[in-house]
């Protein structure tokens, strides 16, 4: 072949090779992260004596944004969730009273994001045993006291165990105020009880949960504030059995007392009748403490 127009072939080939490899470009247009996020829950049920819902775990969200294609919402449970529109009924699950902290990502072109996190506090009711809500509230309503009269209504023991082997109360041989507060649970819808405690002004504390209280001292009598609040039900968490109890706990919000002071906020029902109910909790010690009331006369 004449060398020029074998030089001339070899350009054009290398010519052709180039602008075979040459990469086609695309565009996004213009990428803006969204702008003006905003998150909005709704708690079902909210009012003014259930100030976390009406125990149904069911959350209104609504999330809006400039330039945002979609959103990516974390419950703060556990759970996740790609929602386009901002909008979604959810119903969070886990028993009692729980503050969740979600957060939100709007997701715009490129996959630049905006984020913001809020909180939220949900009451979800437990199937309470209806046996338990009959002997509680009589149906309605029904007012407790402390079982001075009776051994053991104090008491005091190992985690281990589910008896109050290192001390139980004779009777009457506590302090007056640990005796005088009415405690009365009422029925509140199909599934929720509260729990209102007269304390007269005065509740009994160990020495040892008086700090949790607020205050300072020994074994005594204290101002702390009894008042109503919407109790939490669920399955016990101890490893009890149905030979030594009823499985089924309570959580008092706030600061947790019912009758006797020890720093404990879950109550697991040991036992319960027409009349006597047997309650063990968990106090600041890491002591299992006991307590039995009997209907008021």
């Amino acid at each position: 072949m004449n060398p020029i127009k074998l030089t001339a072939s070899i350009l054009l080939s290398g010519v052709m090779f180039l602008s075979a490899c040459k990469k086609e470009k695309y565009t996004f247009g213009d990428i803006k992260t969204p702008e003006s996020l905003d998150l909005s829950l709704t708690v079902a049920g909210v009012s003014s004596t259930q100030p976390d819902g009406d125990g149904s775990g069911s959350v209104d969200f609504k999330v809006t944004a400039a330039n945002a294609l979609t959103y990516h919402i974390d419950f703060g449970d556990g759970t996740t969730k790609e929602v386009p529109s901002g909008i979604i009924k959810y119903k969070y699950r886990s028993p009692g009273t729980k503050t969740y902290q979600v957060v939100v990502n709007a997701i715009g072109k490129g996959g630049v994001m905006s984020t913001v996190t809020k909180s939220v506090s949900v009451f979800v009711a437990f199937d309470i045993p209806p046996a338990i809500i009959e002997f509680l509230t009589k149906g309605t309503s029904r007012t407790w006291v402390t079982a001075k009269d009776q051994p053991g209504h104090f008491g005091v023991g190992p985690t281990t165990d589910f008896s109050p082997i290192y001390y139980a109360a004779t009777p009457n041989s506590r302090e007056a105020c640990a005796y005088d507060d009415e405690i009365t649970f009422t029925k509140e819808g199909a599934s929720n009880i509260s729990m209102d405690v007269a304390n007269k002004g005065e509740s009994f504390s160990i020495e040892a949960a008086t700090a949790f209280y607020g205050f300072s001292g020994k074994d005594g009598c204290y101002a702390i504030t009894g008042g109503k609040k919407n109790l939490a039900f669920m399955d016990a968490s101890t490893g009890s059995t149905s030979s030594n109890s009823t499985q089924i706990q309570f959580i008092v919000p706030g600061n947790g007392i019912i009758n006797f002071g020890t720093g404990a906020t879950e109550y697991e029902i040991l036992s319960i009748s027409d009349t006597e109910i047997h309650l063990r909790s968990v106090g600041v010690t890491g002591l299992a403490w006991y307590m039995k009331l009997t209907p008021k006369p």
